[in-house]
C-alpha cells in the first residue's frame, strides 16, 4: 500500500474519496509480493456488501474466509453478523470495506443501481468482484465495468450459473447440450429463440411497482440517502427499498430486470452471441409509468445475421419452440423435430471447456466462465428490452459502439446521470 494511503485516517479517506468522485486505489495484500498470484497455502478472504436475503447464498462458500459484512440497514447488518462477530467485522459504509487491504473479494448483494459503481470502485481498490445479477442497471454502466476490470486486472463473475451447470430454470435442458446442437449446424441458420412460460421461463410480472407512492418517515436503522446513492432522490417509502425495489426503474426493472440475466445469459451462450448484441428491438407493452415498472407482452430482438430472440411475456405462442432453425426445432425438455436428436448428441463434439472455479480463477488471475465481458452482453439484452418497453417504440442499436441510433431520448437511458457526488 502507498504510504500516504496507509497513514490517512478513516475520516479523511472517506472525505477524499467522496470529493474525488469516490475513485481511489489500494493495493491488496495478494499482489504485494509478486505478479498477482496468491500462495496456495494462503486462504482468500472476502466481504459481503448488502445483507438482504440474497446474501444468504454467499454465506456457505469454502473458497475464501468471510471477514466483513456491510449494509446501510443496521438491522439487516446485525442479522448477518449474529454469531460471526469473532471472525467478521460489520460496516455501514462500503468504502470502509474497500479500504481494507486484507480483503481479496467482495460479493455485491446490493440492489442493481449500486452494482456498477461498487464494482468499479472495488476494482480500483484492488478487489476481485462476485456480483449479483443483473450485472448493471444501464448499458453505459456495464461498459464502464468492463473497462475497469481490464484496467485494474481484476477477476469478475456474475452470480448466475446456468450457462455452465444445471438445467436452466424450467427448460429441462442443459445449455451445453443446446450449444452442441447449434455448433453442429443440425438446425441450420439463422436461429429463433423464444423465452416464455411455454419454454420454461417465468417473467415474474408480479414484481411491478406502485405509482404515486406517499412519502413516509425514514426508519432510524436505515441510511436512506446512502441506500439511494447514485439514484435520483425520491422521498422514502417502504416499497422502494429491500425486496420491493425491483418494481422501480431507478433501481431495477421488475421481473425482467431482476431475473432476465438468469434466463438470457444461457441463451446468449447457446447462440454464440457472447460478443454481439441485437440491432433492432421492438416491444409490445402498455404505456409505462415514469417511476413504477409495469407489465409487458412481448419483446422482439433481431440480430444483423437474421437471428431472432423473442421474449414472450404473455405466453402468446402456445406452440413455441425454445430453439428453432430452418431445419428443425428443439422444445422444452429437449423434445425435437430432429429424429433421434438425443442419440445424435452423444456423437457431437463438446463445447470449449469453461473455467467455473471462481477461487481458482482468483488465484491464477484468469477469466471466469461468466465474466464482465460476456456478462455485459447478456445484461445488455435486458437493458435494451427495458428501454424499448419504457419508450413503447422500436429502437435500433449499434452493437460495436454500443449506442442507440438516431434516438436521443432512448440514448439518455443508455447513459443515465448519477446523483451527485456519485460518478463512475
Amino acid at each position: 500500500m502507498k504510504k500516504s494511503a496507509a497513514v490517512r485516517s478513516r475520516r479523511s479517506f472517506l472525505k477524499e474519496s467522496l470529493a474525488a468522485g469516490v475513485a481511489f486505489s489500494i493495493v491488496p495484500r495478494h499482489v504485494l509480493g509478486g505478479p498477482g498470484f496468491l500462495p496456495p497455502s494462503e486462504q482468500l478472504t472476502r466481504a459481503i456488501i448488502g445483507c438482504g436475503s440474497i446474501s444468504r447464498v454467499h454465506l456457505p462458500m469454502d473458497y475464501a474466509r468471510l471477514i466483513a459484512f456491510c449494509d446501510v440497514d443496521a438491522t439487516r447488518l446485525a442479522t448477518r453478523m449474529k454469531g460471526r462477530e469473532k471472525e467478521a467485522k460489520g460496516y455501514r459504509d462500503f468504502r470502509e470495506v474497500l479500504a481494507r487491504p486484507d480483503i481479496d473479494v467482495v460479493h455485491l448483494c446490493t440492489p442493481p443501481h449500486w452494482h456498477g459503481p461498487m464494482a468499479i470502485l472495488a476494482a480500483q481498490a484492488g478487489k476481485d468482484v462476485w456480483c449479483e445479477k443483473p450485472m448493471t442497471r444501464t448499458i453505459g454502466e456495464g461498459k464502464k465495468v468492463v473497462e475497469a476490470m481490464e484496467r485494474y486486472h481484476r477477476v469478475f463473475r456474475i452470480n448466475t450459473w446456468f450457462r455452465f451447470q444445471a438445467n436452466f430454470y424450467g427448460s429441462g435442458v442443459l445449455a451445453r447440450d443446446l450449444r452442441k446442437v447449434v455448433e453442429s449446424g443440425i438446425l441450420g441458420w439463422p436461429l429463433r429463440v423464444t423465452v416464455s412460460g411455454v419454454t420454461g421461463f417465468d417473467w415474474k410480472h408480479n414484481w411491478c411497482g406502485k405509482p404515486n407512492l406517499a412519502p413516509q418517515p425514514v426508519p432510524a436503522h436505515l441510511d436512506y440517502d446512502m441506500w439511494l446513492g447514485p439514484a435520483p432522490y425520491k422521498p422514502y417509502n417502504a416499497d422502494r427499498v429491500h425486496g420491493r425495489f425491483r418494481g422501480y426503474w431507478d433501481y431495477d426493472g421488475g421481473g425482467l430486470g431482476d431475473m432476465g440475466q438468469h434466463f438470457l445469459d444461457p441463451i446468449q451462450y447457446v447462440m454464440g452471441k457472447d460478443g454481439d448484441s441485437p440491432v433492432e428491438i421492438e416491444a409490445d407493452a402498455p404505456l409505462q409509468h415514469p417511476d413504477a415498472v409495469g407489465t409487458w407482452k412481448r419483446v422482439t430482438m433481431r440480430y444483423a445475421d437474421g437471428c431472432e430472440l423473442i421474449l414472450d411475456g404473455a405466453n402468446q405462442d402456445r406452440e413455441a419452440a425454445l430453439l428453432e432453425g430452418p431445419r428443425g426445432k428443439v422444445f422444452k425438455g429437449f423434445r425435437s423435430t430432429i429424429p433421434d436428436l438425443r442419440h445424435k448428441l452423444k456423437s457431437l463434439p463438446d463445447p470449449t471447456p469453461q473455467a467455473t472455479d471462481f477461487g481458482e480463477c482468483v488465484r491464477t488471475r484468469s477469466k471466469f466462465a461468466l465474466n464482465e465481458v460476456n456478462g455485459h452482453r447478456s445484461c445488455t439484452l435486458i437493458n435494451l428490452a427495458k428501454i424499448a418497453i419504457r419508450l413503447g417504440r422500436r429502437i435500433r442499436f449499434d452493437p460495436v459502439n454500443q449506442v442507440i441510433i438516431d434516438d436521443p431520448e432512448a440514448m439518455r437511458l443508455v447513459d443515465q446521470p448519477m446523483r451527485a457526488p456519485w460518478q463512475v
